[in-house]
């Protein structure tokens, strides 16, 4: 999943997000490093990708240490509890 930012003219686009979602198995570090591989490769295309969030979707969780960012790296990891509440929040239950 890729978000960019509104299209502002003269201005490179922004890249806002980059993520992965994963329903049927755990997500681990190399799904994230292929997130980081996708960020420095459309920072090379003249994308603006400071300050991308880096995003993990899974409904079957998280390899342990994988939420360790790098220096100055924002990820966010949406795991089963969030994606079910938010489910059945969307449903009314």
């Amino acid at each position: 999943m890729v978000v960019l930012g509104p299209q502002i003219p003269g201005a490179r686009p922004r890249v806002l997000s980059l993520g992965e979602a994963k329903f049927g198995r755990v997500i681990g570090p190399r799904e994230l490093e292929r997130l980081r591989r996708a960020r420095d490769l459309l920072a090379d295309r003249g994308y603006d990708t400071t300050g991308a969030v880096l995003a993990c979707y899974s409904g079957a969780g998280f390899e342990p240490g994988l939420a360790a960012p790098a220096a100055g790296e924002r990820v966010l990891l949406v795991g089963p509890d969030e994606l079910y509440a938010s489910a059945a929040d969307a449903v009314g239950g």
